[in-house]
């Protein structure tokens, strides 16, 4: 919400912001690198944790090697699809991972908390909402949190302090541009 009038620097607050990047347009975990990178750039620890990518190698994980100090990144899915060859257990890791991701924020050990594709988590049944907005309710005041992934709640969204929607207006899928190295992956 856009403020009325210009605010003064007197009443400039600094606190730790919830955001939330959702919408069926791509940028969602690309957009929560970008803040993980500037983060790092000011020597803050971050924490990321992705609760539906799969094993397979990608670009970001390269990279987050090389900021083992200060970058703890874990990738904690199986690559939930409606393709899965066990969906209870694809559901069961994803319990898993919320359960470290509320110890990382309860942990408070770092500045930013990336949770990667947790919308799918309360949108799919696997954990209630209520639970998740109960943490980040709770969340150490000067910790940010960015959420990623489509069908961001209203709930969820109302909490946050930011919110984008990423949009598709087209893709290269489209075209029959296959996903390409240093692009999507």
């Amino acid at each position: 919400m856009v403020p009325e009038r210009p605010v003064k620097q007197s009443e400039v607050k600094s606190k730790g912001l919830i955001a939330v990047f959702t919408g069926n347009g791509k940028g969602k975990t690309t957009a929560s690198l970008g803040l993980v990178f500037r983060a790092l750039g000011h020597g803050q620890r971050v924490c990321v944790i992705q609760f539906i990518k799969g094993r397979w190698k990608y670009g970001e994980l390269e990279t987050a090697g090389k900021f083992s100090d200060l970058l703890d990144f874990h990738v904690m899915g199986r690559g939930f699809t409606w393709k899965s060859d066990d969906l209870e257990k694809d559901k069961q890791v994803a319990r898993e991972a919320w359960d470290f991701a509320r110890g990382v924020i309860e942990e408070n050990n770092h500045s930013m908390v990336i949770l990667d594709e947790l919308t799918y988590l309360p949108y799919y049944k696997i954990i209630e909402e209520k639970k998740i907005l109960d943490v980040l309710k709770d969340k150490p005041r000067e910790m940010h949190v960015v959420i990623t992934g489509r069908y961001a709640s209203e709930e969820l969204m109302a909490l946050a302090d930011l919110v984008t929607e990423m949009k598709e207006v087209k893709h290269p899928y489209q075209s029959g541009v296959k996903a390409q190295k240093g692009f999507e992956f």
